[in-house]
């Protein structure tokens, strides 16, 4: 089994930012000088003193090493969300990783890179997207749909804004329903209306893909049409784990727990897993 560290590292809140009504993005910085590097895909263990720990994905660039981004959507009964959604400016948390795989992003050197995201599942994909535009000659078409329930539900809608704007990457919104928001003029339906109009070599793509359980079937669908094949469509199943060593059984899938054998699979492995 994998060797695991056991005492968190501290880091202290560099900013907050909040996303959502229910999501905050936290800057954490840490105090100690040694690096901590990742790979896009990877989640670490974040602790809130005297409430316990979980996992969360890294949503920042890895060419950052001394400090991460972590995505956090407040759950109802969620003992550790509910205390980090608490926390200011100042104030210290605890980190333990990087944990896991990661999207194996240098694999996909030369090839067209499809990144499609529903709601939270964006900072998942984060650190992959800031990889794929730090490193932006090694790859051919990069593009991201992303959907979400209504407008005011996106996160990071700076980050959309500049991509939509920027001639290194396809970015492409939807979202399920307008809601009380008149100001938006963007595609209105499920993420697999983005679909239709894309232009995608199928054979030459890599595709990565994070969101609600409930989109996975048509999104693969989707891109089977495409002509991807299962083997390049890879999702990160974190939503599942709890513990992160493998301990309590909770992300067990098949014969596999996804926080020692994942959080990345292939669409090939999932069907394995299940037995398929």
């Amino acid at each position: 089994m994998e060797q695991v560290d056991h005492i968190p590292r501290p880091a202290i809140i560099e900013s907050i930012r909040s996303e959502t009504p229910t999501e905050k993005t936290f800057a954490l910085k840490f105090t100690d000088e040694e690096p901590f590097n990742f790979q896009a895909g990877q989640f670490c263990m974040l602790s809130v003193l005297g409430k316990g720990e979980a996992p969360f994905c890294i949503a920042s660039s890895p060419a950052r090493t001394d400090a991460i981004k972590v995505t956090v959507r407040q759950y109802s009964g969620g003992e550790v969300t509910a205390a980090l959604h608490e926390l200011t400016k100042g104030d210290y948390v605890g980190i333990r990783g990087p944990r896991g795989n990661g999207f194996p992003l240098q694999d996909f050197m030369g090839r067209d890179i499809l990144v499609v995201a529903g709601g939270i599942g964006l900072p998942a994909v984060q650190a992959s997207l800031l990889y794929l535009l730090d490193h932006r000659s090694d790859y051919r078409n990069v593009t991201l749909l992303y959907g979400a329930r209504t407008p005011g539900d996106r996160v990071y809608k700076d980050d959309l804004a500049d991509w939509e704007q920027s001639p290194d990457i396809v970015c492409k919104q939807t979202v399920d329903m307008k809601g009380d928001d008149d100001s938006w003029e963007g595609n209105v339906g499920l993420i697999t209306t983005l679909f239709g109009p894309l232009e995608i070599d199928g054979p030459q793509t890599s595709a990565i893909i994070v969101g609600p359980a409930v989109m996975y079937p048509f999104v693969v669908a989707e891109c089977r049409q495409k002509g991807i094949a299962d083997e390049n469509m890879y999702f990160s199943l974190e939503r599942h784990m709890k513990c992160g060593v493998g301990k309590c059984g909770h992300c067990t899938i098949g014969d596999k727990y996804v926080c020692l054998d994942g959080p990345v699979f292939t669409y090939a492995e999932m069907q394995q897993m299940k037995g398929e």
